[in-house]
């Protein structure tokens, strides 16, 4: 099968400095990977890169088998893809909640009542469907980012991208937000620096550091109790 996902080489400079600087990876088809890495190594520049909203240098991005060199190859990939943003606040825009859920399906062409039904699945699916017609600037930060996420389920990507997932998501929310990336049939990237949620996750991990990346290990150390972490290879 096609990877849905690969980069090679991939630079990208801002104000003269490369914040990528030959990163390459590779995403499978239903592989969860987690990009891990310290505080301005670049992890939200690499999604960007990924989609687009941060043209390479140099290097090359593929997304499910074509080559994309230009804002129409991105922009048709996009369509495929559900990018989750660091801050819920900068991707909800609608009055309600369901409005902003049926966004992304009336986007991609569909009818007024058939968004709307995929919208009120989404969040049924997260058992959020009671907030459907809350205003989501009156939701607490886990329903935000809960509410996030069913706005790209909504629209049936194949492949997610997810930044600092479990930001404000309290232990509830946290639970939902797990079981839902667990039932997701699609490949996904997760930047985190929640360990522990990511290591539930992921199926496979990456550390970016100086521009590149290099392949990390998920496995469990014997405590008074199990816990898994991601190591570097």
């Amino acid at each position: 099968m096609t990877a849905p996902v690969v980069i090679e080489e991939v630079q990208v400079l801002r104000d003269g400095r490369a914040v990528l600087d030959g990163a390459t990876l590779r995403l499978g088809p239903g592989e969860r990977l987690a990009i891990v890495g310290p505080n301005g190594a670049g992890k939200t520049t690499l999604l960007r890169a990924l989609v687009g909203l941060e043209p390479p240098a140099r290097g090359q991005v593929a997304l499910f088998g074509a080559d994309c060199r230009t804002e129409a190859d991105f922009r048709k990939a996009r369509r495929r893809i559900g990018f989750l943003f660091q801050d819920s606040d900068d991707q909800l825009f609608c009055p309600s909640v369901i409005e902003d859920v049926a966004f992304g399906p009336l986007n991609l062409g569909a009818p007024p009542a058939a968004a709307r039904a995929a919208a009120q699945a989404a969040l049924d699916r997260l058992e959020l469907g009671h907030l459907a017609d809350r205003f989501t600037h009156r939701l607490s930060g886990g329903e935000k980012r809960l509410v996030c996420l069913a706005g790209l389920l909504a629209m049936q990507p194949e492949v997610l991208l997810l930044d600092e997932p479990t930001n404000g998501v309290d232990l509830a929310n946290g639970q939902r937000l797990r079981e839902a990336l667990l039932g997701f049939a699609g490949a996904m990237i997760l930047v985190s620096h929640d360990d522990g949620f990511v290591a539930d996750i992921a199926t496979r991990a990456m550390v970016l550091g100086q521009g590149r990346l290099r392949a990390a290990q998920v496995h469990s150390h014997p405590h008074t109790h199990s816990h898994r972490h991601i190591h570097e290879s």
